[in-house]
């Protein structure tokens, strides 16, 4: 696994070993920023179920301001500090060993985040839990993008009761990107 673009560009990150993270994949990943680059000069970035860190490292090295990284295993989030040292983005990071709940609530008070990418353990519901922790707080204003990965048979009706429209949803062969918008933020 790789930095795919930016500052950063082909410098290869550390994942850890076994079946407790899901690297996403380097094709799925340059489709997603191909999306995402609009929303990325400058922005704060929150990349919640971490994982390795690829994500908000790619965020970080395509011209993100800041990325907080929120990762419940200790280990993970080993790892993202490492890699973030690898690349040289760690004056612009912040590394949560937190459950993803647990740490959206910390977090509430502070200003709100451009993007918000999650990518949960899949069928456990996790991101509809995320998405209702993070509504009624200052993380998420009009102008907030919320990005979930999921499988493909995740059921995302319940997110417009939670005061989200579905943006866009790009599927792939094994799983799919949802993109959020609140309700006042949807155009």
């Amino acid at each position: 696994m790789r930095v795919i673009a930016g500052k950063a560009r082909s410098l290869r990150l550390k994942t850890i070993e076994g079946m407790d993270t899901r690297p996403t994949t380097d094709r799925i990943k340059e489709t997603l920023f191909n999306m995402l680059q609009p929303y990325l000069a400058d922005c704060r970035f929150l990349d919640l179920f971490a994982g390795s860190g690829a994500i908000g490292i790619e965020a970080l090295s395509r011209g993100a301001a800041c990325c907080v990284f929120v990762e419940s295993s200790p280990k993970a989030a080993g790892c993202i500090r490492d890699n973030l040292r690898f690349t040289h983005l760690d004056g612009q990071a912040r590394v949560m060993t937190e459950d993803v709940l647990t740490a959206i609530r910390q977090l509430d008070g502070e200003k709100p985040f451009d993007c918000i990418f999650m990518d949960p353990p899949y069928r456990k519901g996790l991101e509809l839990a995320a998405l209702e922790a993070l509504k009624d707080t200052t993380l998420v204003d009009e102008n907030t993008l919320l990005v979930a990965e999921a499988s493909l048979d995740t059921d995302w009706e319940a997110v417009e009761k939670l005061g989200y429209r579905v943006k866009k949803i790009k599927k792939y062969k094994t799983n799919q990107h949802i993109f959020l918008k609140t309700e006042k933020g949807y155009v």
